[in-house]
């Protein structure tokens, strides 16, 4: 039988997860996702051992190969995608430095990030589209291994989250342009690694060497290694294609881009994007990502956590899990009873989260309403920056985790103030990188009407309470504005 199963694999920041679709169906035949255990640690740590990811990583293809049968000698091609930056640092020997990956939403780098925000800051945004931020690869690693890594040879190579898959896959070592620009390493200009940001890094001797070549999505890196084949249960052999970060395969999956429409993502960050045209002068966003094609760039506004809110609320109420949070708080009012959540538990540029206006009337009811209130206000509010810098996010589509529950969206669409789309399917990354391996097929790639595109539903705002929202909104951006002077002596004090 001809081959026309694809594979994408998925590393988010809480798990890892695999899918495989037909190729002229586009129709779901095998899904697996196994939980990435992280280890909090003192000072902002967020770590996961690189035991937890092999594992995550071989049970989900061998369940895979288990949900095929017969049919998993059909697999044609696979491509991983993963969340951005974080560490995945190789030593000599090619294995990840001390056992372990450090995630995006690593805080131990703050006060170094702010510091190279404040020197180096304007002239990186200018080159390679961001500035400074703790999350950044070159950051931690110069934060916790030092300054001297790669002279001293504990750093060998830098890899990203996809690109470690890729690695353990097929023994090959590459990048996309994606993964490498949204962490703020490649010029927009020219769309090769800065000299200026490896300069700024604090790494001495850091280059273009520790990394792997940047190649293009959907072109393929090598070939699934006999040994891991034996692992899963697939056929040696399979061509493993180069995929993309995980926010740029999610919008592959719903053809963002051509249907011109912005993106807000319900996930473990706060992330919001739109795909657009090259802006002079650059629009003031935090973000601006040259994914390598062409005259297109990927802007973004976003903060390390979203969902992760509703995450630790569900942990420290002892709620089994997000939707049991988000049942809470419906039970109360919009507005919590005067209660309001600054909603940022993994910080980032040195703000915090923290509960503002509480009394001893409050209940948990009131608390889970604070922090769902604060999640989707601050979606609006990136959604309201990008908008700002002229980009066009008039229609947006909600992805990720969040996106499961219309309660959530709707709520966006309130703030926001006009209808939303929604795909509820949370596996769109792992869809976007199937697409990528069905490019490197030269199969469908994600055309209109092509069948692997994710379905999407239509969620319109709450008319009645219109006015309520647009209040809560306006407040809500007043209270971030007013705590930044807060936020800068917090930081300044934990020096």
């Amino acid at each position: 039988m001809k081959p026309n199963i694809l594979i994408g694999v998925d590393m988010g920041s809480s798990s890892l997860k695999a899918l495989a679709l037909e190729a002229g169906s586009g129709r779901t035949v095998a899904l697996s996702r196994m939980p990435l255990p992280h280890d909090r640690l003192p000072g902002g740590g967020c770590e996961v051992g690189a035991p937890a990811i092999r594992a995550a990583l071989t049970r989900v293809l061998q369940d895979i190969a288990r949900q095929l049968g017969p049919r998993a000698g059909e697999v044609r091609a696979m491509a991983c995608t993963g969340h951005g930056a974080g560490l995945y640092a190789l030593d000599a020997g090619n294995q990840l430095v001390g056992g372990r990956a450090v995630a995006s939403t690593d805080q131990r780098a703050d006060a170094r990030a702010r510091a190279l925000a404040a020197s180096h800051g304007a002239q990186l945004f200018e080159d390679v589209g961001c500035s400074p931020w703790p999350g950044q690869p070159t950051v931690i690693a110069a934060e916790l291994l030092g300054a001297d890594a790669v002279q001293r040879g504990e750093l060998h190579r830098l890899l990203f989250a996809k690109d470690y898959l890729g690695f353990l896959l097929t023994g090959e070592i590459a990048t996309d342009a994606s993964d490498a620009s949204t962490a703020g390493l490649v010029s927009l200009a020219t769309g090769s690694w800065s000299p200026a940001a490896f300069e700024a890094s604090g790494l001495a001797d850091l280059g273009a060497r520790a990394f792997g070549p940047i190649v293009p999505s959907g072109s393929v890196i090598g070939k699934l290694l006999p040994a891991e084949a034996a692992l899963c249960g697939l056929p040696a052999g399979i061509p493993v294609a180069m995929g993309a970060i995980d926010l740029l395969a999610s919008m592959t999956a719903i053809r963002a881009e051509g249907r011109g429409r912005a993106v807000s993502v319900f996930g473990t960050w706060c992330v919001n994007a739109v795909i657009g045209p090259v802006m002079a002068p650059k629009p003031a966003v935090a973000a601006i990502v040259n994914f390598g094609r062409g005259n297109a760039r990927l802007y973004m506004e976003n903060s390390p956590s979203s969902m992760a809110n509703i995450a630790w609320l569900a942990g420290a109420l002892a709620l089994p899990d997000a939707r049991a949070v988000v049942d809470l708080a419906m039970a109360v009012p919009l507005g919590a009873n005067g209660l309001r959540f600054l909603p940022f538990v993994n910080g980032g540029g040195g703000v915090t989260a923290g509960f503002v206006g509480l009394k001893s009337h409050h209940t948990r009811a009131d608390m889970a309403r604070a922090v769902v209130d604060a999640v989707a206000a601050l979606h609006a509010r990136h959604t309201a920056r990008l908008a700002a810098g002229g980009l066009a996010v008039g229609q947006t589509t909600v992805l990720g985790g969040g996106a499961s529950d219309a309660r959530l969206v709707r709520l966006l669409a309130a703030f926001l103030g006009r209808p939303v789309e929604r795909c509820a399917d949370d596996e769109t990354g792992a869809r976007g990188a199937a697409i990528h391996a069905a490019m490197s097929q030269g199969l469908d790639d994600a055309a209109e009407g092509s069948p692997l595109l994710a379905p999407c539903d239509a969620i319109e705002p709450d008319a009645r309470e219109a006015r309520a929202h647009a209040d809560f909104n306006a407040g809500f951006n007043e209270l971030i504005d007013s705590m930044s002077p807060v936020f800068t002596h917090v930081a300044e004090s934990a020096k």
